[in-house]
């Protein structure tokens, strides 16, 4: 494999693991607000309709947008539906704006600082395919599943009553997956 294909593999890779698509990101673009969620839960607690999840893990933040919601469908809804229901604004970057998620609710903000590589700091910008040691991946788990990275990016994603996706910021490799669930 050339170094040319490997980098091309790697991007794409990340991109699917990264993906979502909500708004799209420029200079000048600001995230879209939504009406407030609609909650559905089962008598036992559980979500009728669709759990949206977002986990900063270890990043600690001030604005922390981490949430676990049901929106409420008894058909199924898109990833950007679901997250807009769940009153969540996503930016992407210049490069990928409907691929790569650069931002949830804002976080990680230009000034966050977040360790570089190489172990320098750095801010994101939401240019182009955001570092492998700070970035949101993308997990789904239908309903009586198990928890897996998204095979799409959110644009593409489907989910039924029932099935729960998650945002979850990783840093530095932690968390690698999402909690277990009951």
């Amino acid at each position: 494999m050339t170094l040319k294909t490997r980098n091309l593999a790697l991007i794409l890779a990340a991109a699917a693991a990264l993906s979502l698509s909500l708004a799209a990101c420029s200079p000048a673009a600001e995230p879209t607000s939504s009406p407030a969620p609609e909650t559905s839960e089962a008598s036992d607690g559980s979500c009728a309709g669709v759990t949206v999840i977002v986990d900063t893990g270890n990043l600690e933040v001030e604005d922390d947008p981490s949430l676990e919601t049901c929106v409420e469908t008894d058909e199924p809804i898109s990833g950007p539906d679901a997250l807009a229901e769940a009153e969540l604004t996503t930016v992407g970057t210049v490069t990928y704006p409907d691929d790569v998620v650069c931002r949830v609710n804002g976080v990680p903000s230009e000034e966050t600082e977040l360790p570089g590589a190489d172990g320098a700091a750095y801010h994101e910008t939401c240019a182009d395919m955001p570092s492998a040691n700070a970035y949101w991946s993308l997990w789904v788990k239908p309903a009586e599943g198990e928890w897996d990275y998204a095979q799409t990016g959110l644009s593409g994603l489907e989910l039924n009553p029932g099935d729960s996706v998650e945002l979850l910021f990783t840093l530095n490799g932690e968390p690698a997956a999402p909690a277990p669930t009951s």
